[in-house]
């Protein structure tokens, strides 16, 4: 028989075999496990009372013979992702636009089908994106079309990987292992907060890639989108580059949360898109032996735990607005991520092993239609604008804008001495990040960061780095789409998917919605008769 034991509570120097942990809990002999499987893994580093950090597993065991003790469950069959395979080929093959996550896996999903996508990238691929990364980094130029937002893989190639999502849904199994049979590492399945890291997940977009080209599908890179035709209020086609014309009838839509003259050019073309609210803020670093301190306690330094992480939130009363900690990477660095000229953008990347030894982390406030309008492209505009002022804040070469935290609490500026060195590639300009934000934004972030010291003490303490701006956390439009055919609701055959469609927020996230998607199409072309 085979059984599920959740909540199974391991000490760290418990180094005994699983079988036998598993037995004690059953109250059997071990002879009676005949085999144990981690299927997840989750620290429990709660500081109840002084207790120790310990490991929570949610077990998989084939028993012989009949259970009377213990939580268990039979194990259930998963849900099998089988694809229609009586399809009629459509008219012309369709086309997904964008080759991040959610482009990404609804490519995959048609060419497992059969059905041979053509993919349009505005981006280089894997190798020339990271040449380019690396140039602008090193202060060369910049390159406005392939660069930390755009290129193979989305801007999830250069990020910590994280692979969390909040969705309880079947296919969050089903990317996961897409990902470890392209090349991540098998522990993903595993851990409650699975990660892959920029420099694994890499080797696994391309991975994915050659999987689609050797099922016939064809990608284009340094090839950008410029124009839809939409004609009956149907997509017929698309336009490359200002200059080729490919017909379509179904098009994916995977443009990505900073594809801004896209949404120019959708919002020009009437697609029905709204503003959406988002989040604005800035990037704070700390040593990571701090945060895995904090986190762990006495057990900080066993080699068992991960490098730590926290999540924060705050509730602003008095001006009605949230603030929380966002993206944050362990191990990792700040990094620069411009879309356009004359702007500064920070993210947060990580390498798998999470080993920099410099903890950083996003807090953002949230803004909506209050602070910027209801014109589609208003949420566009406020982004672009406090870009630019970091820009201008920080010297006008991409250098990013640094404060304390003290100075920042305080309305100082020039203290030069910080706790940890800041990340950010280029170089940082010590400057007034007031500046660069809502008076209501930074106001909230002072008061979150009072909030934040007393949970984590020495969180905001003055010598603390600030960078900013944060301000590509989520999609400022959505482009409405129906619930059932997940389709535009007024361009027939327009599929918009994945986080810059603002229906998903992450790898994960954004790979089911690219999936479901595709899988959407494939059933109704099944139906065609």
């Amino acid at each position: 028989m085979k059984i599920r034991i959740a909540n199974l509570t391991v000490a760290l120097d418990d180094d005994r075999p699983l079988e036998e942990i598993v037995a004690e809990r059953l109250k059997v002999p071990v002879k009676k496990i005949l085999s144990a499987q981690i299927v997840r893994r989750a620290v429990d580093a709660r500081h109840f009372r002084g207790a120790p950090v310990k490991f929570v597993y949610v077990v998989d065991a084939e028993v012989r013979g009949k259970v009377k003790s213990g939580q268990w469950s039979v194990v259930s069959e998963q849900k099998n992702f089988s694809l229609p395979t009586n399809h009629y080929p459509p008219a012309t093959n369709p086309i997904v636009v964008g080759f991040g996550p959610a482009g990404m896996f609804a490519a995959l999903t048609l060419a497992r089908s059969g059905v041979e996508p053509i993919i349009f990238e505005r981006g280089g691929d894997t190798d020339s994106r990271v040449a380019a990364v690396e140039k602008f980094f090193s202060g060369g130029a910049f390159d406005e079309n392939s660069n930390v937002q755009f290129g193979e893989g989305g801007a999830g190639t250069f990020s910590d990987g994280k692979l969390m999502t909040r969705l309880n849904d079947p296919a969050v199994d089903f990317v996961l292992k897409t990902f470890v049979e392209a090349g991540a590492p098998e522990e993903i399945l595993r851990e409650q907060k699975p990660h892959v890291g920029t420099d694994k997940l890499r080797a696994v977009v391309k991975n994915i890639r050659r999987e689609i080209l050797s099922r016939g599908g064809k990608i284009f890179f340094n090839a950008q989108v410029t124009d839809i035709d939409i004609r009956g209020g149907k997509v017929t086609g698309v336009i490359v580059n200002n200059s080729e014309n490919f017909s379509a009838d179904a098009i994916f839509l995977a443009v990505g949360h900073s594809a801004r003259d896209t949404y120019e050019m959708l919002n020009r073309r009437g697609v029905a898109m709204t503003a959406k609210d988002f989040a604005v803020g800035l990037r704070i670093e700390h040593p990571q032996e701090f945060i895995n301190r904090a986190q762990y306690g006495f057990d900080f330094r066993n080699p068992k735990l991960p490098a730590a992480d926290y999540v924060l939130t705050f509730k602003d009363e008095i001006r009605g607005r949230g603030a929380y900690s966002f993206c944050m990477c362990p191990g990792g660095q700040v990094v620069a991520a411009a879309s356009e000229v004359g702007g500064v953008v920070t993210n947060g990347m990580s390498n798998f092993a999470r080993d920099s030894g410099v903890a950083n982390g996003a807090l953002v406030v949230t803004v909506g239609t209050k602070d910027f309008g209801t014109d589609v492209m208003a949420g566009v505009r406020f982004q672009r604008h406090i870009e630019q002022l970091a820009f201008f804040y920080g010297g006008k070469n991409y250098r990013a804008p640094v404060q304390s935290v003290g100075d920042f609490v305080n309305g100082n500026v020039g203290s030069k001495i910080f706790l940890v060195k800041p990340t950010y590639p280029i170089g940082v300009t010590v400057a007034n990040l007031r500046e660069c934000l809502p008076r209501d934004v930074w106001l909230t972030m002072i008061d979150a960061l009072k909030y934040f010291d007393k949970k984590i003490p020495g969180f905001a303490a003055a010598d603390v780095p600030l960078t900013g701006v944060e301000s590509r956390t989520s999609s400022p439009v959505r482009i409405l789409r129906d619930d059932i055919t997940r389709q535009s609701v007024n361009a027939a055959g327009l599929y918009p998917i994945g986080e810059g469609a603002g229906y998903a927020g992450g790898i994960t996230s954004s790979a089911i919605d690219g999936f479901k998607s595709a899988k959407n199409f494939l059933e109704k072309i099944s139906q065609t008769t």
